[in-house]
């Protein structure tokens, strides 16, 4: 059940296609009617932080150019004189509801270690205190291609799990999950996202965005994970909140997971820079998943990667698959060299309260 009129605090991620009228040009009308409808949000209780897409757009539309750039110099230069517009506009659409706006620039880096992640959700939550409404975007102007999100859907899935919200809306020009070997219907409910799901995403062909279907599954993935409902629907239905709010049926509903991880676990959750592969025998492997326990040297059959102390590593059972990630308290050469020595020990590799299982 899509209880959102229940939520406290809403991620609301806004496409490119939403916000604009063509390349370098924003709907003002469009981000005029998304304004009041975050109006209305808050004016029911709700905390609201924005995703913004579109700051590449306006660049592009700026410099003249009509397709996305490839390399990473110029889509840099576009962020860079794109932003700005794209923060003022935003600011003229809440001008008239008394709103203030502030504006969040983040990369991958930021939220690839304790201290930074922790320092981005205080902020946050000064500014949802004062009633600011914050606008998120990727840093695009300084962010390197190995720490890029890639995507805007990614972001929004990680900043609803950081700041523990209860609903990620997606919005889009697209009504939902459509299932187009049926006459495209719109899927009204996901409950798992599973392989044949995945088959039916398609790819954007618009030239100032970037994902499509595909990065928003995986959006949805990791807010479910993080026990955030998603919804993924079309930004241009004027009644989109209304019908929210009387608990209409709107695009495709993604529940948020039954066993969500652990609010302190979080941060490690939604890291996927991974350094390094550790596989684990049978005994391990059932200890981690159904018996809440630790991972220990003995446990280990095999380590791959150049990873360090403190670096995040993938665990895989004997078959390969994926059980668990989390953050390696031993090297890879010194935990390589135990593994070669044929020396059992119960030191603990990837202790439990900084490891979390794939799949729940």
């Amino acid at each position: 059940m899509n209880a959102f009129s229940q939520s406290k605090r809403v991620v609301i991620k806004l496409g490119t296609g939403v916000l604009t009228c063509g390349i370098g040009q924003l709907d003002t009308a469009r981000i005029a009617t998304l304004c009041r409808q975050v109006g209305q949000l808050r004016e029911h209780g709700m905390e609201v932080v924005l995703v913004s897409s579109g700051s590449i757009g306006l660049g592009m539309g700026k410099l003249g150019l009509e397709t996305r750039p490839k390399d990473l110099a110029t889509l840099q230069a576009c962020a860079s004189i794109g932003q700005t517009i794209l923060m003022n506009t935003w600011q003229q659409g809440f001008d008239p509801l008394g709103l203030n706006v502030a504006q969040i620039l983040l990369t991958r880096e930021d939220l690839r270690t304790r201290h930074r992640h922790n320092a981005i959700c205080n902020t946050l939550e000064q500014l949802l205190q004062r009633g600011i409404v914050p606008v998120v975007n990727e840093n695009d102007t300084v962010s390197a291609s190995e720490i890029q999100f890639g995507d805007n859907d990614t972001l929004s899935a990680l900043v609803a799990s950081v700041m523990h919200a209860d609903r990620l809306c997606i919005l889009s020009n697209i009504p939902g999950l459509m299932d187009l070997e049926h006459g495209g219907a719109v899927i009204p409910e996901v409950p798992t996202i599973t392989p044949e799901i995945e088959a039916m995403a398609k790819g954007t062909q618009q030239t100032t965005s970037v994902g499509g279907m595909v990065s928003k599954l995986s959006a949805a993935k990791i807010a479910q994970r993080a026990g955030c409902g998603v919804i993924i629907t079309s930004g241009e239905n004027d009644r989109l909140v209304d019908q929210l709010l009387a608990g209409e049926a709107v695009g495709t509903f993604f529940p948020p997971s039954e066993k969500p991880v652990q609010a302190h676990k979080r941060w490690i959750a939604i890291l996927d820079q991974l350094n390094g592969t550790l596989r684990v025998d049978a005994g391990a492997a059932e200890a981690l998943q159904n018996g809440g326990k630790s991972l220990l040297a003995v446990g280990i059959v095999e380590c791959e990667g150049e990873f360090e102390a403190g670096d995040l590593v993938r665990v895989e059972d004997m078959d390969g698959k994926g059980i668990a990630q989390g953050l390696s308290r031993i090297g890879h050469p010194s935990l390589q060299t135990m593994l070669d020595e044929g020396k059992t020990s119960a030191e603990v590799v990837i202790h439990r309260d900084e490891l979390v299982l794939l799949g729940q």
